[in-house]
């Protein structure tokens, strides 16, 4: 038996008691209803009724504020009955529900009844004249951050619209008057009663949800996921989720947090790398404020770039992208700065084991513009200096990032947006190779409200990725650079129709410069100075998209998107036979162009919800991809070199279809989503046997195409209410390719294919000065070609390859534990120590495995497992004021 067989024993009978908890809480929530109590009330206030219900039965209620605020009055009389049999009685006339949550009972308004009470006989449709809108913006009222898809409903209706991710929103509805409830995941509900006989501007401000009453729990209706929005394969994530998840040395990155989630897989250990339902790692499009980020990592993926303290939101989409969003096949991370406080100055940051980082944000003037200033470095470079060794003593190794933006309300229809992004690594020694990289990103931003219904963003974008290699060592020296530039012109437009369809529509239009090498060399390197052939191109596209309310059970978004990627010269051209060699060449002069790829690609998804609590989506979406990524790795490295399409590598395609089902359990305490997905991919790249991707020869004689497909089913249960919180991920999946000329034409593993991925993330907040949290991940290791055979000549052994990615790395799984514990809040000042302890149990997962001549007798061969961490605690200081 294989010594960790008794881990994955372990680790089953474990997921299965987790899964068996969640299905006993539900059971054992029934018990504070059987509670007895005899009680006696006349005409009073719901709120204050909960209260004495609450003191005479010993159970605790949990409502929201409109619970609290509410004008409901309460009269009920009860001897020795049981709690059940009491609410039932008080609520018997009243549009309020109850559930058992635990040890509690959820409260809450509901609007089946509600639509009983007699209401304003404008707010019926059938008695009003005319129809109105009502817009704005929702944001916090503390900061006056935008907030992306908070719900602005119309109570005890499914009328309902969610604000962009701008914070604007748009709302049309009969003449009359309504009661409209606003929300947002950690903020407040907010009321408001609007008297609509004119179109109407309501700029909204949500409180903090951390702002709780003191005698009740506050829970957010808005945490759910939306059933009845087509959309599908959608996480959104904010930054306060990643706070208490633990990770390698303290540093919080919600790319780790998202790899987490079914669907989306880790590509090595600790890296901040990933694949999203098989594809590879460029076929994550990654953007930041809209800029696409072309290597998201630091210190050799370890790390990714982006700094939580200047995160505002993150939505991965998986399947089904709207139709702004194009270039890549398998996802995009759409990540948006904040704006910056506009309210107060505030200052924050942290000191972790490696890294310091801090935050400014404040108004430049009160209300209408803002700042913010992020800043993150690392220290392991003065404590390499510690070294007595000399040579180590002159070694760099650090890394550093800057975000920065500033906004500007400029009138009542426009607000400008500036923002940027810095950072770069080091890794230099005196005499040895030295590597630098990073990217810079920057973006411009309009966004234009020309009515109530029809809101645009315009944008200028620029986004820049290079590194650079230096070898220097006496009289020899060399150095490589290389770069991805872009410059990116968008316009989005949403048109509010009405209040079944909403229209999306825009241009971009990219131009991309690469430069595949640029080659210095002095002295007896091998090697000779040359600059590789820069590329040119021109990327553009136009989309149309409608969401369609058709009736209170189905939805449907429908959209095309049109890209055109142009191949522009300068430069040389070549043909290339099917044994890679190049046949003939032509040169193009600067501007002409030299080939355009068009490319149709629809979009369609569709929800049906059979209640309130469950539905059932199905969508289909192509993608085109024209930037490929080519690299000898398993995750994105710093010095792997993007390529356009060119007359030979043709654009890759990709046809997903995705068929998912979703229910909200135990009054949205929990929800349970399944999806299952197809993704037929053509024009896929792969290398030749014994390629050599740094030659000096046209890129595409080292290349081979063919198809791909990738198919899975993903599951989530998550608990979102109460001390304990989290989730249980599962994924089952295949990925695969075929490629004529490798594997002998048949289909064979990519190296991202892994059969089972499973998460548990659990996070319990024991009193208000500690919270626990753990996670656990399993997978199935990553495919890998190993070698089947050895031969030696002249004293050299040769290690024979056969079939590729056909066999599998050692199954991984690791237990990470955290604590965080809250030194002091105050409403000027807060403090926190965040401690964590990474492979609790000191798993030696593998990270590569070298084959090798024994050393004692070469005709034999060993294996070498290389593990990277076992037992890494960190501690980080955290504060705020």
């Amino acid at each position: 038996m294989k010594k960790y067989e008794p881990i994955r024993f372990l680790a089953f009978i474990a997921l299965l008691l987790l899964l068996l908890m969640f299905i006993q809480v539900r059971a054992y929530a029934q018990s504070p209803l059987e509670k007895k109590l005899s009680i006696s009330l006349k005409d009073e206030l719901l709120k204050s009724a909960l209260d004495k219900i609450s003191l005479a039965s010993g159970i605790k209620f949990t409502y929201n504020e409109q619970i609290a605020n509410s004008k409901i009055k309460i009269s009920v009389v009860a001897k020795d009955k049981n709690l059940n049999e009491v609410l039932t009685l008080a609520f018997a006339e009243q549009p309020v529900k109850f559930t058992a949550l635990g040890k509690e009972v959820y409260i809450r308004f509901d609007p089946a009844k509600e639509k009983k009470v007699p209401a304003d006989p404008a707010a019926n449709p059938a008695e009003s004249q005319g129809r109105y809108t009502i817009s704005g913006t929702v944001s916090s009222a503390k900061t006056g951050e935008t907030l992306i898809a908070a719900t602005v409903r119309v109570a005890g209706t499914r009328q309902a619209t969610s604000s962009n991710e701008y914070g604007f929103y748009s709302l049309s509805l009969p003449k009359g008057k309504y009661n409209l409830e606003i929300s947002a995941v950690g903020s407040r509900t907010n009321l408001q009663t609007v008297q609509l006989d004119k179109n109407l501007k309501l700029n909204i401000g949500l409180d903090d949800s951390a702002n709780e009453l003191e005698t009740v729990n506050i829970t957010s209706s808005s945490a759910k996921r939306s059933i009845d929005n087509p959309q599908m394969g959608m996480e959104r994530l904010s930054v306060s989720e990643t706070k208490t998840i633990p990770v390698i040395l303290g540093e919080r990155d919600i790319i780790k947090t998202l790899q987490l989630l079914p669907g989306v897989k880790s590509s090595l250990e600790g890296t901040s790398g990933f694949f999203v339902r098989g594809g590879s790692a460029d076929q994550n499009m990654i953007l930041l404020d809209e800029a696409p980020v072309y290597n998201a990592t630091h210190l050799l993926g370890f790390f990714s770039t982006f700094n939580s303290d200047a995160i505002k939101n993150v939505t991965l989409y998986k399947s089904g992208m709207p139709a702004q969003y194009g270039g890549r096949l398998s996802s995009v991370m759409d990540i948006k700065m904040n704006d910056g406080n506009n309210q107060k100055l505030s200052v924050s940051g942290g000191i972790g084991m490696i890294a310091a980082r801090v935050n400014v944000e404040g108004p430049i003037q009160k209300g209408k513009s803002s700042f913010l200033i992020s800043a993150r470095r690392t220290y392991l470079d003065p404590f390499i200096k510690l070294s007595s060794d000399t040579s180590v003593k002159k070694v760099k190794l650090y890394f550093y990032d800057v975000n920065a933006k500033a906004n500007y309300i400029l009138g009542e229809k426009d607000k400008l947006f500036i923002s940027g992004y810095l950072g770069r690594d080091v890794l230099k020694s005196d005499r040895l190779t030295g590597l630098d990289w990073g990217n810079v990103t920057s973006t411009l931003r309009w966004n234009h409200v020309f009515n109530s219904r029809l809101f645009s963003n315009t944008s200028l974008i620029f986004s820049n990725y290079d590194y650079t290699i230096d070898s220097k060592e006496d009289q020899n020296s060399f150095s490589l650079f290389s770069q991805i530039r872009d410059w990116n012109f968008k316009e989005d437009m949403q048109w509010y129709v009405n209040d079944k369809n909403t229209l999306s529509f825009g241009v971009n239009a990219i131009y991309h410069t690469i430069k595949p090498g640029e080659v210095r060399a002095e002295g007896n390197t091998g090697f000779i100075s040359q600059d590789l052939q820069k590329r040119f191109s021109l990327e553009n596209a136009a989309y149309v998209s409608n969401t369609w309310k058709a009736s209170d059970m189905f939805s449907l978004t429908y959209g095309l998107r049109l890209s055109a990627f142009s191949i522009l010269g300068s430069g040389e051209y070549f043909d290339v036979n099917s044994a890679g060699e190049v046949t003939g060449s032509r040169t193009y002069k600067r501007g002409e162009i030299v080939k355009t790829y068009l490319n149709l690609e629809p979009r369609i998804a569709a929800a049906i919800q059979f209640s309130e609590s469950a539905s059932v989506k199905a969508s289909y979406v192509r993608n085109a991809q024209n930037l490929h990524l080519i690299s000898n790795s398993n995750s994105m490295s710093p010095t792997d070199r993007w390529l356009a399409s060119t007359n030979i590598i043709k654009p890759e395609i990709s046809d997903q279809v995705s068929l998912g089902y979703y229910k909200n359990l135990g009054d949205n305490a929990y929800e349970f989503t399944s999806e299952i997905y197809y993704k037929g991919l053509k024009n896929q790249v792969d290398y030749r046997d014994g390629a050599d991707i740094y030659t000096n020869r046209p890129i595409e004689t080292q290349l081979l195409y063919g198809r791909g497909r990738a198919y899975g089913i993903e599951m989530l249960i998550r608990k979102k209410t109460g001390k304990l919180t989290g989730w249980v991920g599962y994924t089952l999946s295949k990925s695969e390719r075929q490629v004529d000329g490798i594997n002998n034409d048949r289909w064979y593993n990519t190296r991202q294919d892994r059969t089972h991925d499973i998460s548990i993330v659990a996070m319990y907040a024991l009193n208000e000065k500690w919270s626990l949290s753990a996670n656990w991940v399993f997978s199935t290791g990553n495919a890998v070609t190993f070698p089947n055979a050895k031969y030696r000549l002249l004293g050299e052994s040769y290690f024979y390859f056969s079939e590729r990615n056909a066999e599998r790395m050692p199954a991984y799984h690791r237990l990470d534990l955290g604590a965080t514990r809250t030194l002091k809040k105050t409403k000027k000042y807060s403090s926190e120590l965040s401690m964590s302890l990474y492979n609790a149990y000191g798993r030696s997962n593998a990270y590569g495995i070298e084959f090798r001549d024994n050393p004692y007798d070469p005709n034999r061969t060993e294996a070498v497992k290389t593990s990277l961490f076992r037992f890494i605690p960190s501690i980080s200081y955290d504060f705020k004021f």
